[in-house]
């Protein structure tokens, strides 16, 4: 037996739980919906899940506004931050925002072509995306999306969060695909 081992931790300890999360990195998204009552959110759980259909998922809390919009709303928009966006981040983190369309007279932005969603200047890519699905999460639900269009600029660095902050990092270069 390891003598220098801990024992494992309650999964059930929710600050422990938000610790060991926070030690996977993840980039930083600003996930928007258009229409009659337009809203943005920070989100870091976003991902891709298929190439053929083109689909992603973001996780919303069932709490969130983002979330009754978005089941209204049927479609969605995610900005893809770049490093220096970090106060665009922190500002869509912050529950004083205004709401409604006032959230966004304070950032570039422009409307998407495809559902209206906000997209946000200056951005690593941006999706657009029609709700395909909505699966139970716990205490957030998952949203799978279908892509509509996408665009992506390059040589920017990216915005990541990991261990509770914001952090930064060069795109490597390279031919080699994941």
């Amino acid at each position: 037996m390891d003598v220098h081992a801990r024992p494992p931790a309650e999964v059930t300890d929710t600050k422990l739980l938000r610790r060991a999360f926070g030690a996977f990195a993840t980039g930083v998204t600003i996930v928007t919906v258009g229409g009659a009552t337009p809203h943005g959110m920070t989100a870091n759980s976003f991902a891709t899940v298929s190439l053929d259909p083109p689909l992603v998922l973001i996780c919303v809390g069932r709490e969130a506004v983002m979330h009754q919009v978005l089941s209204h709303t049927g479609a969605f928009g995610v900005s893809v931050l770049a490093a220096e966006q970090e106060a665009v981040a922190r500002y869509f983190a912050d529950r004083r925002r205004p709401l409604g369309r006032e959230q966004f007279d304070s950032v570039d932005w422009l409307p998407g072509g495809r559902t209206g969603a906000p997209l946000i200047t200056g951005a690593l890519a941006h999706f657009e995306c029609a709700l395909r699905r909505t699966y139970d999460g716990g205490d957030h639900s998952i949203f799978l999306g279908e892509l509509l269009w996408m665009d992506r600029s390059l040589g920017d660095d990216a915005l990541l969060f990991v261990d509770g902050g914001f952090r930064q990092v060069e795109p490597k270069r390279s031919d080699v695909a994941i």
